[in-house]
């Protein structure tokens, strides 16, 4: 029976990565001894906030050995999920009445649907190399899931801290496959692309990138949606605008997307219908509605309570005619059965609305309002990129 070289081995393990959907395979060796103590920095200076998880496994996280002993190589695989128009993203971002869902929570839960197809290539690889051993993970873990795929030859870490493909921009998934043999590995993409760009700094809402290709968790706001249990600072509230599940600002401004290529996985279309939808349809919805309608997506994990706290400050953020905050003012205060922590965040959003509603023109003598051009750099394309001046 002929056995595979490592070589032939590690060229088949991509081209079964590419067949099964990923946008691209590299592989990569264990020592991340030279980015151990940046990452124990951050977690000194409490810039990872409530996520205990990232500091209570010590060093698993920086040696892959202690992790999964006998771990000799690892696997990392990127698959697109990105499959908007920028500049229709973008307008949904603008508009104070819809509810702006990070894009990739549009879909299935990705944590499983990559699972799947890390699963069936490990399945391909031991039926190749049966002796092999292997964990698979889908930011499940305490893996440096940047760093492997950055010296796996995947990209380069941007100043957002995403991983960056020179050649396809930053809107995927990543995953990796843990393995007991040791292969050949390739090499970290050299060049370092953000140069002097400051795009995603700049547009960041809550100022929460920081020198060094790092973030601090405690202002971002895809943390203070889904991460955090607290109330969200107050200072900050106003800051989050319409964006009641994560937040795209940073990618959506980035040059290096202009390279991107649409996702083909069906999995992360829009498949409940959270595109154009209304804050005040949303904040409508019972916890049994909230439930079954996210079965299988994302956003389920989060719990109906952080679902309100985060329409809540959605909903103060409005801006309109004086006829709809008073709507919004009276459903906010309509309903029935929140907790202390959403009530906190109710009440801050009528005080909101109170305030506006008072100074506010009334609709039929409304001046529309000036519009400040801004761009974004799309796929052969210049997108107009508008922002309501205050």
């Amino acid at each position: 029976m002929h056995t595979l070289s490592s070589l032939e081995l590690a060229q088949n393990i991509k081209q079964w990565g590419q067949e099964l959907g990923f946008a691209n395979v590299g592989i990569t060796h264990t020592d991340l001894s030279e980015h151990e103590a940046s990452y124990f920095n951050w977690i000194g200076e409490n810039f990872h906030g409530e996520m205990e998880y990232m500091a209570t496994h010590g060093t698993k996280r920086t040696r892959p050995q202690e992790l999964v002993p006998g771990t000799l190589s690892i696997v990392s695989v990127k698959m697109n999920y990105f499959s908007d128009n920028p500049s229709d993203t973008l307008t949904e971002l603008k508009n104070s009445e819809k509810a702006y869902i990070s894009r990739y929570a549009l879909g299935k839960d990705y944590h499983k649907l990559l699972r799947k197809r890390l699963q069936q290539l490990a399945n391909k690889i031991i039926d190749a190399a049966p002796e092999t051993q292997y964990r698979a993970f889908v930011d499940s873990a305490p893996v440096l899931e940047t760093t492997l795929a950055r010296n796996a030859g995947l990209g380069f870490k941007g100043k957002h801290s995403l991983l960056i493909d020179p050649k396809a921009g930053s809107w995927f998934f990543l995953g990796e496959l843990y393995l007991s043999i040791e292969l050949p590995t390739d090499l970290p993409v050299e060049k370092q692309g953000c140069g002097p760009c400051t795009a995603c700094i700049q547009e960041c809402p809550t100022q929460a990138i920081l020198p060094g290709n790092q973030i601090d968790a405690r202002r971002c706001v895809s943390y203070l949606t889904i991460e955090s249990s607290a109330p969200i600072p107050v200072e900050l509230r106003t800051l989050m605008g319409n964006r009641i599940y994560g937040c795209d600002d940073c990618q959506l401004v980035c040059p290096w997307n202009k390279f991107m290529d649409a996702t083909t996985e069906i999995g992360f279309s829009n498949q409940y219908k959270l595109k154009d939808v209304d804050l005040l349809e949303l904040w409508q919805w019972d916890e049994t509605k909230f439930l079954s309608h996210f079965e299988g997506s994302p956003i389920r994990r989060i719990g109906y309570e952080k679902w309100l706290r985060n329409l809540a400050v959605a909903i103060g953020n409005l801006q309109g005619d004086s006829e709809l905050l008073h709507s919004a003012i009276a459903q906010l205060s309509a309903k029935e059965g929140i907790s202390d922590l959403v009530k906190e965040h109710v009440d801050w959003a009528c005080m909101q609305l109170q305030s506006r509603e008072s100074t506010t023109v009334p609709s039929q003598s409304n001046p529309k309002p000036k519009v400040a051009k801004r761009y974004f750099l799309g796929k052969n394309k210049l997108y107009n990129k508008s922002k309501i001046d205050p």
